[in-house]
């Protein structure tokens, strides 16, 4: 689904990540694991073809980024960012429909099925009731849950999310995982994820790509690469791990006096 060959990034004259040839193929739900600023983000947006690498090369589908069209990229990769500005009064619907646009070329969504397309979306993130709202006026969990739920509604192969849970209470953080967990299950889509709840990230993926931030990077299985040597190693902080009715639980050691 998506692949990066020798891939280099540097940052603010840092090396960030060194020769990454990693993959991620469909039915596949990664976690991007690493401190603050270890380039997380940076990778996530060079992915999405919103950022060169400084070597190396990306492909979707066998194809590098600069080799498709914008619009067939769109039908291919959705991408949510960490942080967002809502300049204009858009309605909640106005907002997620615009995430259909990619479908139509000369047209927009009037006459098509968008709009019950974009109900489905709002509805599996308990949002539909919001439909008329302007999106300036909802909190920071209700505005997340339409971002993600315009990102559901684009429709696409490849879902790449930088913090997904951002903002969210518990009960919907469990929900809005439980569901990109599904859909890698269910319908064979990929998932490329940045989180920070480690609990959650074992939980719903299926692999996990580590990053240190000076060039060094893991990838593999979460049951190969979550373990709690190499987890306290790449977050800078020591790691315990309890095993309990089948799950695993990781919790930051606490610091001796």
């Amino acid at each position: 689904m998506i692949r990066a060959e020798h891939l280099d990034l540097q940052l603010g004259g840092r090396t960030l990540l060194r020769q990454l040839d990693w993959a991620a193929r469909p039915g596949e739900c990664w976690s991007i694991i690493g401190r603050n600023g270890a380039g997380k983000s940076t990778l996530l947006r060079t992915l999405a073809g919103l950022h060169r690498p400084s070597a190396g090369s990306v492909l979707i589908g066998g194809l590098a980024l600069d080799d498709w069209p914008l619009d067939e990229l769109a039908r291919e990769r959705a991408y949510l960012a960490q942080s967002r500005h809502d300049a204009f009064s858009y309605t909640v619907i106005e907002t997620v429909l615009s995430a259909r646009h990619p479908y139509h070329g000369n047209r927009y969504w009037e006459g098509s099925d968008d709009h019950r397309v974009a109900m489905r979306a709002l509805a599996s993130m308990e949002v539909a009731e919001l439909a008329a709202r302007d999106v300036r006026t909802l909190s920071g969990g209700e505005r997340q849950r339409v971002a993600i739920a315009a990102l559901l509604a684009q429709d696409t192969s490849l879902l790449l999310l930088d913090e997904p849970a951002n903002a969210l209470d518990l009960a919907h953080q469990v929900s809005v995982m439980g569901l990109l967990a599904k859909l890698c299950r269910e319908q064979g889509k990929t998932v490329v994820m940045i989180g920070h709840d480690l609990n959650l990230a074992y939980r719903i993926s299926t692999h996990a790509l580590l990053l240190m931030g000076d060039g060094r990077w893991l990838a593999g299985p979460v049951r190969e690469t979550m373990q709690p040597v190499l987890l306290g190693d790449y977050l800078g902080h020591p790691i315990d791990m309890l095993e309990h009715g089948g799950r695993r639980i990781f919790l930051p050691q606490e610091a001796t006096t």
